[in-house]
């Protein structure tokens, strides 16, 4: 029995939302989509985003980062594939600490009410793993001729019409068991995408990021196309290939989903991987790991208006410019400034005598750069990481399940902390060693598990609550609670905690 063969077997007792289409055209396109399929839309949701820093964080990362419009990068990628004529389904690959994140952003555009799956890792294993455990479930759960459509969550897309025309040629493609590759039809000489070479559909090679002059001759040759990273192809068929060109990968992917814990609902399903079979599968890229060895690759050229917002100067690009070629967002006052990007999240910005300079505001970290260094950005984060700064990590508004909190002010002996609760939801009961807290509703009211007793706080009512004591805050109001947390104690750190129930499991406050 094959991996494929094994891999369906094995987990035919699992079931997700969705269902599969029959034959039929695609209202905006003109080539005809044959026989009955499944297509599903499977987001990557990944990476850390260190050229974006210090809007994106580790658990922050560059998918989350909102757009001029009020929508985020990811929200974009989920109504990209929602948005296809027939779709009801989506998968989304991501880390386990980023799924409640995720499923807000998702929530608020899913007018469509489209179902919904998620595969958690505990850690990044790159592409090639995440593609595997979506191919793997589409596999048993829909079989092995349901058609996946890989989307990154961290690309732009400004032709919808045109990117839904070449979904259409990549199914039927990828219906002839072809692995088929998005290729973006150049219109400058880029160094820091991956290539490919072509003839028609036909893939001749894969080249890496070249140098400007390659690039150049790249551009003049009209042979070559960007390597946008999105692929289409038929769960068999990917998982034949990997079976093929990277059995570890596929067979320790497979090892790892049957220990792992599935969870479903209406309309909902969510696999989470254990981690330590996790960790035995090898990391690699779907580009390494098999569409650079197959000889079953094909790709579609295409002009979509796509990018994948690699810098802040690409990123900035996107916005609104004045005469003198500044793109603001936030409040700033410039005088003799020229060709800046200046961005602000709360405070004003003031900039003299200045030209070509990437200036990035947050509450914590302020970046300047020259836009002709913007790429380095990464080493910024980099370094961040080294050290252990909280920076590279975490906002000073940090989400978490039952909604956020944010740090307003710290020092020996004190932290004070805005914290907000949504409808619904409870923090985790708990107790700390080394610190006493001062609750103070501002908005709403709570309901408050204090030692032995249960109270109901209204806005502009507080409690005490010494160290050593259970606690616990439910928001059981209609609208949003809002209330002020004064920490004091010799350590107000995040890690003096001890959680006796929790609703989220390790995701929580």
């Amino acid at each position: 029995m094959n991996q494929l063969t094994k891999a369906v077997t094995s987990m035919d007792s699992m079931s997700l939302p969705g269902k599969c289409l029959g034959s039929e055209t695609s209202s905006r396109g003109s080539v005809a989509v044959h026989d009955a399929f499944c297509l599903i839309p499977t987001i990557l949701c990944g990476g850390a985003g260190t050229r974006l820093w210090p809007v994106s964080r580790e658990l922050h990362p560059k998918p989350f980062i909102r757009l001029a419009d009020g929508q985020s990068l990811l929200q974009k990628a989920y109504l990209r594939g929602a948005q296809l004529p027939g779709v009801n389904h989506l998968m989304t690959v991501t880390n386990r600490e980023l799924f409640f994140k995720t499923e807000d952003e998702f929530r608020e555009v899913n007018a469509t009410q489209a179902s919904t799956a998620f595969i958690l890792e505990p850690f990044g294993r790159n592409t090639a793993p995440a593609i595997a455990a979506a191919a793997l479930q589409v596999a048993a759960t829909h079989g092995p001729d349901a058609i996946l459509l890989i989307l990154a969550a961290d690309h732009l897309i400004s032709d919808q019409t045109g990117f839904e025309q070449a979904v259409v040629n990549a199914v039927e493609l990828a219906q002839q068991g072809k692995l088929v590759t998005f290729g973006i039809q150049p219109d400058t000489a880029e160094t820091g995408y991956g290539y490919i070479e072509s003839e028609g559909n036909r893939v001749l090679r894969f080249v890496e990021k070249p140098s400007l002059e390659k690039a150049q001759s790249y551009l003049a040759s009209g042979r070559f196309l960007w390597n946008s990273g999105m692929f289409c192809f038929a769960a068999g068929a990917i998982l034949g290939q990997m079976e093929k060109h990277c059995p570890a990968i596929l067979t320790a992917t497979q090892a790892c989903i049957e220990q792992s814990r599935l969870a479903t609902g209406d309309g909902f399903s969510q696999l989470e991987l254990d981690a330590n079979a996790f960790q035995t599968v090898p990391d690699n890229s779907i580009d390494y790991a098999v569409m650079e060895k197959s000889d079953q690759v094909a790709v579609v050229p295409c002009s979509i208006g796509w990018s994948d917002i690699g810098s802040w100067a690409a990123l900035g690009d996107l916005g609104a410019v004045d005469a003198c070629g500044n793109r603001i967002q936030g409040e700033a006052i410039l005088h003799n400034t020229r060709n800046c990007t200046i961005q602000s999240d709360g405070r004003l910005v003031g900039a003299v005598g200045v030209d070509n300079l990437i200036i990035i505001d947050t509450p914590d970290a302020v970046l300047v750069a020259n836009k002709a260094h913007a790429q380095d950005v990464k080493h910024i984060y980099a370094e961040l990481k080294a050290q252990g700064h909280e920076a590279h990590k975490l906002h000073r508004t940090v989400h978490r399940p039952w909604g956020t909190y944010t740090v307003l002010e710290e020092d020996d002996g004190f932290k004070i902390k805005r914290i907000e609760v949504k409808p619904g939801a409870s923090l985790s009961l708990q107790m700390h060693h080394h610190r006493s807290e001062h609750w103070v509703v501002v908005s709403g009211f709570a309901k408050v598990i204090n030692g032995d007793h249960e109270i109901l706080i209204n806005t502009n009512e507080s409690t005490f609550i010494p160290a050593g004591h259970k606690h616990r805050l439910t928001n059981s109001g209609p609208t949003s609670c809002v209330m002020i947390e004064v920490q004091c104690g010799k350590y107000v750190g995040e890690d003096d905690i001890v959680r006796f129930e929790d609703s989220y499991g390790r995701i929580s406050a």
